[in-house]
This record gives structure tokens, sequence and C-alpha cells, in this order.
């Protein structure tokens, strides 16, 4: 094989590689179906991962990449980033939003109590 041939087949792994984890970082964010279970799942943590996986391949190898893999490689970083804390920010607003509800309905129940004991004094 020649290098020319070797280069080629390198370059083309190497987008493979990149895809890998962008799918699968796609994946953990809940933005496409897992294939084996053909669900979505959603799972922040391993996301996190899989996009810190993919910033420390572009920092070891730096210097190294021709200029198509070092595009692609930053637009896929960049595109997962801003979709990670899109998922973080709607997660956060419905953690309040469930927060809030809970809270409405503990104040419901208090008020509900207040109305019983009132209505059981006048009884006496």
């Amino acid at each position: 094989m020649n290098e020319n041939s070797s280069d080629k087949k390198n370059e083309a792994l190497f987008l493979q590689l990149i895809l890998t984890f962008q799918t699968a970082a796609w994946q953990q964010m809940g933005k496409i179906k897992n294939p084996i279970t053909d669900k979505i799942e959603k799972d922040l943590t391993q996301a996190r991962f899989s996009i810190d996986m993919l910033e420390m391949i572009r920092t070891k190898t730096q210097g190294n990449l021709s200029e198509e893999e070092k595009k692609f490689l930053n637009k896929t970083i960049s595109e997962l980033q801003l979709n990670y804390v899109d998922e973080v920010n709607k997660e956060e607003k419905q953690k309040k939003e469930a927060k809030k509800e809970e809270s409405g309905k503990e104040t419901k129940s208090k008020d509900s109590e207040d109305k019983d004991k009132a209505k059981n004094k006048k009884k006496q």
C-alpha cells in the first residue's frame, strides 16, 4: 500500500471515529433513537463525556490534521456543545416547573387541611 493510499485510509478512519462519538452524543442527549432499544434515551453525563472525548482528540491531534479534518472536528464539537447546553437548560427548566407544581400541590393540601381544621372547630 502506498503512502497516499494509507493517508486516505487514515483520514476515512479518523472521520469515522469522530462520527462515532458524534452519534453517541446525539443519542445521549435524546436527539436520536438508540438503534438497539429503538427508544429515545437521555443521559447528559454520558453526552458530556462523549463531547469531552472529542475535545481530547482535538487537543491530542493538534497540528497533525488536514484542514478538512480540523474543520469537521471543530464543527462537530461546536454543534454538540450548543445542543448540550440547550438540553441542560431544558432539563433545568423542567425541574423548576416540577418543583413549582409540587409546591403548588403542597400549598393546596395545606390550605385544605386548614379549612378542615376550621370546620371541625366550628362544629365543636
